[in-house]
């Protein structure tokens, strides 16, 4: 019988809170794909029913050996660090695997929703539409090989639909903004600012935020488009529910707002005036720092979705008081 869900990356992120979610509507069993290596990824999971963990290494072998039992993957495994510079590793992990994916999906009629990323459009400069058009994605121009990667499998993806290639009943990949949330405290230094500036407060009384090095925005003005987790997984379970929707889609929230608003959110939160310092951006980021970015949200909207994106206020004070803080 076809009912099982299988999540990569289960024990991260985003991947976690999916995995929460699908326990939350579904009793469908839920395999996980994950390298658990860190105790709060271990935490990510306690509270989630699951059914089987497979080791990212042993995940194209044991698709061959189910080849009827799965419903629906969920693609969110990654090497997601933005300073890797292992580029081997991340063909294999972020370009080779998803492939392996697409091909399995394809042949076995299972449809893939999968996470690209922001990182694809690079400093910005282009805009952030997200055209699925070949020649669009190969315009863009990743900083780093993260984001390169991420394309590269993009690519890939809009050629196989172009040639007429085999390709998954339903195939969705979604270019994830500036997202904050719980379950976030495995990736330390790469943790959202909330968190960054929930322990400065708590301890200090005061946040840092980076100074402007750009004429046009005043310190604490660099802009980002900052989505609540939740919202997400909302758009990923919509997807699923939605099986005539294929394409290549951002996922933000349409609305660019200030590092100073995130911050004063927080201190909201935990009832507390605004005490902000501005530090001067390192040196060595400073050339390649992005000072607005803000997704496209009209392709999404065109196929359907109509779900109101949590407000940056309403995201943060719930993040501070039920996780951070509770």
């Amino acid at each position: 019988m076809r009912d099982m869900i299988l999540v990569t990356g289960a024990a991260g992120f985003i991947g976690s809170n999916l995995v929460a979610a699908l326990n939350a509507r579904t009793e469908a069993p839920v395999i996980v794909c994950d390298t658990i290596d860190h105790p709060e990824k271990e935490k990510n999971l306690v509270d989630c029913r699951i059914a089987e963990t497979i080791a990212p290494e042993d995940l194209v072998a044991y698709l061959h050996g189910h080849p009827g039992g799965i419903e629906a993957i969920f693609h969110m495994g990654a090497i997601s660090s933005t300073t890797e510079t292992d580029v081997d590793l991340i063909t294999r992990m972020n370009v080779d695997l998803p492939i392996a994916l697409w091909t399995w999906c394809a042949e076995h009629s299972v449809p893939l929703i999968y996470a690209s990323s922001a990182a694809t459009y690079g400093d910005g400069a282009q805009g952030f539409d997200d055209d699925g058009s070949i020649a669009h994605l190969e315009s863009l121009q990743p900083l780093n090989p993260y984001g390169r990667s991420k394309n590269d499998f993009d690519i890939w993806a809009a050629k196989q639909i172009i040639d007429g290639q085999p390709a998954p009943p339903q195939w969705a990949g979604l270019k994830f903004f500036n997202v904050y949330g719980p379950r976030e405290g495995h990736k330390g230094g790469q943790m959202s600012v909330v968190p960054q500036v929930y322990k400065q407060i708590v301890e200090t009384g005061r946040a840092r935020l980076f100074q402007s090095h750009h004429p046009d925005y005043e310190d604490g003005g660099q802009l980002r488009d900052f989505i609540w987790v939740g919202d997400c997984v909302e758009v990923m379970l919509w997807l699923w529910d939605n099986s005539h929707v294929s394409g290549l889609f951002n996922c933000g929230t349409g609305q660019a707002r200030s590092f100073k608003d995130l911050a004063t959110a927080v201190f909201t939160a935990l009832g507390k005036e605004p005490a902000i310092d501005y530090i001067p951006t390192p040196e060595n980021i400073r050339d390649k720092y992005q000072y607005y970015t803000q997704a496209e949200m009209g392709r999404l909207a065109a196929a359907g979705y109509d779900r109101p994106f949590t407000s940056l206020e309403e995201g943060v004070g719930r993040y501070v008081t039920e996780y951070l803080a509770g």
